[in-house]
């Protein structure tokens, strides 16, 4: 299965970004072979609005099924919501952290978003 993960880096040894939307990298992960792609999200890092909503539908396209994360604004949380894409918020460590995580068992799902608009 493919999950994302918002990232300060290219890499799975990078760290996870707190901020979905204005993340510098999404990585794309499948969590069986660890396979991944790093989708640059530089456009949204400085956008005056809408870049949770433009990050959520990168995630989409990419085909994930879950976002992990640190922060996920109400836009970016309904749009994902939207695209039955399930959101893990307060997610910290590595991406390789993180995924490890997701495969244990040991991240928990959101049903809100962890942040106002605008975060």
């Amino acid at each position: 299965m493919k999950i994302a993960i918002s990232s300060r880096g290219k890499d799975l040894d990078s760290p996870i970004d707190p901020r979905f939307g204005r993340a510098p990298y999404l990585i794309i992960v499948d969590t069986d072979s660890l396979e991944f792609e790093a989708v640059d999200n530089g456009a949204n890092m400085n956008a005056f609005k809408g870049a949770g909503i433009q990050a959520a539908a990168a995630v989409s396209k990419k085909g994930a099924k879950a976002l992990l994360t640190g922060h996920c604004g109400p836009k970016a949380f309904q749009a994902l919501e939207a695209a039955q894409i399930k959101v893990a918020n307060d997610v910290s460590g590595t991406v390789r952290d993180a995924v490890a995580a997701y495969n244990e068992g040991n991240v928990s799902f959101s049903d809100n978003p962890n942040t106002d608009a605008h975060w």
